[in-house]
């Protein structure tokens, strides 16, 4: 069960989070109960030239000093059927804000979970992710400290959950406890950007994730192989140099072209994290490295730290987080003339696009006002270069946007 003091930080970073430690409808030895959770948050943005979204499946974000629920604003509703002690049956339905601008309900889990002893869990269907510390429970608001998970770290990551398998084996391991997981299956979101929709339905994953606990501490590693099944909608740009080199012999423009290939093409993150908690302090920290086979995204790194202090029901928290990224240094080659220009220019304007350099200090609190009801108000400087053009809503972004802004949100967090 949930407690208003938040004794376990495990709640919101690092472990695999599951509803089913949330209280039930009706009587606790039912086989079929049914829960709940939610987020109804506002947030401004300062800066009129670019749009702060959550992650790359938001369409448009918030800008310019107008308040709007459009991102962090969360329903969603699970039923849980244990058939027996080792099997049970979980399907979960969520409504927010996705690609295409709409927010009916989907069905984000949809899963057969057999648990043969205390050590081993097996899980088929449609899963959750542990692509990233948290990814698989950065929906669930009350589960976590803040207002949302940190932008820098979490922003790209647009996948929340797979149809596959993993597996989880727990084990003593020296003075602690190891928790390692393993996973395969096929991705099915879809992103939207300045191209359209970039659709990864098929798209191939696996990976494994490794916890150790021991004493105050918790430690985590994990990564991740996703190899893409589609390309983006770059063929206004690259029809054109494919054209170009087989007319003119100037090689560089195929090979800029062949550089924006997604299909095929595999992407890899790598995580490392901890969290430390000792009575009312606890102190989480994390940092990724994700690597793009394809220029179309520049290979970056990030990372966060945060800190709190419980208060009774009240828990002030502050951190900072930072990205960059790695220029990748494909061009056109082409001559710099009326006819080449504007190409050369579309390809650079794109090679930027995916640029970020950026560092953001967060300072907020929770309220934990019921057992099930959570306030947050919170505040984020971004300051970020003129380089950082990424993670925005890429399509309504100034490109002469200078890469700051501040960022205020409130949100009620909710389960039932």
């Amino acid at each position: 069960m949930f407690s208003t003091k938040l004794k376990k930080p495990i709640l919101f970073l690092c472990l695999a989070f599951s509803l089913n430690a949330l209280p039930a409808i009706g009587e606790e030895t039912s086989s079929l109960t049914i829960r709940g959770f939610g987020t109804l948050g506002v947030a401004r943005s300062s800066s009129a030239d670019a749009e702060f979204i959550r992650d790359l499946s938001q369409p448009n974000g918030i800008k310019d000093g107008e308040w709007s629920g459009r991102i962090d604003s969360v329903l969603g509703i699970q039923a849980n059927w244990q058939l027996n002690p080792e099997w049970e049956v979980v399907a979960q339905a969520v409504s927010r804000y996705q690609y295409d601008g709409s927010r009916g309900p989907q069905l984000d889990l949809a899963f057969l979970k057999w648990v043969p002893n205390d050590r081993l869990s097996l899980r088929a269907g449609h899963i959750s992710s542990d692509l990233m510390m948290l990814a698989d429970s950065r929906l669930i608001g009350y589960s976590y400290l803040t207002v949302r998970p940190s932008i820098d770290f979490f922003s790209t990551l647009f996948f929340s959950s797979f149809d596959g398998v993993d597996g989880t084996y727990t084990a003593p391991l020296g003075k602690g406890l190891i928790r390692s997981k393993i996973f395969i299956g096929t991705v099915q979101e879809k992103a939207i950007g300045a191209p359209g929709v970039w659709d990864t339905s098929d798209s191939g994953l696996s990976g494994f994730v490794a916890d150790y606990f021991v004493g105050q501490w918790q430690f985590r590693a994990s990564a991740t192989d996703i190899r893409f099944s589609n390309n983006l909608n770059f063929n206004a740009l690259t029809q054109p140099l494919y054209a170009i080199a087989g007319l003119t012999g100037i090689t560089t423009a195929s090979v800029a072209a062949d550089a924006l290939t997604a299909k095929d093409t595999n992407t890899r993150y790598y995580t490392l994290g901890t969290v430390y908690d000792n009575g009312p302090l606890q102190i989480q920290a994390a940092l990724n490295a994700i690597d793009h086979e394809t220029a179309t995204f520049q290979n970056s790194v990030a990372g966060y730290v945060l800190g709190s202090y419980r208060m009774n029901t009240i828990t002030p928290f502050a951190g900072i987080s930072r990205a960059k990224s790695t220029y990748k240094d494909y061009a056109p080659g082409l001559p710099d003339t009326p006819l080449f220009a504007p190409l050369n220019q579309a390809y650079q304007t794109l090679m930027n696009a995916s640029g970020t350099n950026q560092t953001t200090y967060t300072l907020g609190a929770r309220w934990d006002a019921r057992p099930n009801i959570a306030f947050k108000l919170q505040g984020d400087a971004v300051r970020g270069g003129s380089d950082s053009q990424f993670p925005y809503a890429s399509a309504n972004t100034d490109p002469n946007w200078n890469g700051q802004t501040n960022v205020i949100s409130i949100t009620m967090d909710f389960i039932f």
